[in-house]
């Protein structure tokens, strides 16, 4: 994987999860929709699945930070058929496949959570602060928000199987203004600050959670200020998605709505 990057070549395969929702369009025209989706899935990474192989990877890997993030979404698409335009007969749809882009607005709401590397078990990040977040030694670290906006974007390929049902394969990105999806934006902090703002056993936790390079059997190399993420790439995330629509309403109607059975 080495150093990280966006889209496919950072993508952790092995933490690929399902993501199921429903939508509706309208379409005014043969050459645009617009579409309102809402979606529900979860986002997962694990530093312990690179393959270390003497490269930048490596800090990742000894990094050893890990995390899942329940995503629901909202998003408000609009779709353009540029292959209209070249069409004989644009309402004649019946067995014809139309590529498209997609971009749009939406909002989502995310929660991360990381195991616990004494007890295994998964822990909410937010509250533990474990990169300053709302200490006064850190003003440029206000709490994260769990819920935020964010930009969708991508392409597809619809087939209509016949006047009323169509299925299409599409890819949407999202780019985000957060960098907090996965806990992970910026440098460690001293453990000491965690007794500061937190009960004994809290405390105890958050400073498990903040820096786990420690646990293969060795002091951490990540002393307070160490680079733990890269602030200046907001987080992103992708779904490869498979819409079955029906379209309601006469044939000859040129408001289609359309009503998928599966995301």
């Amino acid at each position: 994987m080495g150093k990280g990057t966006k889209f496919l070549k950072d993508n952790n395969f092995p933490m690929t999860k399902f993501m199921f929702g429903a939508y509706l369009t309208y379409g005014p025209a043969e050459w645009v929709g617009f579409r309102l989706a809402v979606n529900r899935g979860t986002l997962e990474g694990d530093d312990a699945i690179i393959k270390g192989k003497g490269g930048l990877e490596e800090a990742r890997k000894y990094r050893n930070s890990n995390f899942r993030s329940r995503i629901t979404e909202a998003m408000l698409l609009a779709e353009i058929y540029p292959t209209v335009f070249f069409e004989y007969e644009p309402s004649d749809i019946f067995q014809k496949i139309r590529p498209y882009g997609i971009v749009g607005v939406g909002v989502f709401k995310f929660n991360p959570e990381g195991t616990d590397p004494l007890t295994g078990q998964w822990v909410y990040l937010q509250p533990l602060r474990t990169e300053g977040q709302g200490m006064s030694q850190y003003p440029d670290r206000p709490m994260y928000k769990l819920t935020e906006m964010n930009i969708p974007m991508g392409f597809g390929a619809k087939y209509f199987i016949s006047e009323k049902v169509n299925l299409s394969v599409e890819i949407l990105h999202r780019q985000t203004f957060t960098d907090y999806i996965d806990d992970v934006s910026t440098t460690y902090i001293d453990p000491a600050l965690f007794y500061q703002y937190m009960p004994p056993q809290q405390a105890q936790l958050a400073q498990r959670m903040a820096n786990k390079s420690g646990n293969f059997g060795a002091t951490s190399p990540y002393k307070p200020g160490a680079k733990r993420g890269t602030p200046e790439n907001k987080d992103a995330y992708y779904s490869v998605n498979i819409k079955l629509g029906i379209r309601l309403g006469g044939n000859n109607d040129d408001s289609i709505i359309r009503c998928p059975i599966r995301f």
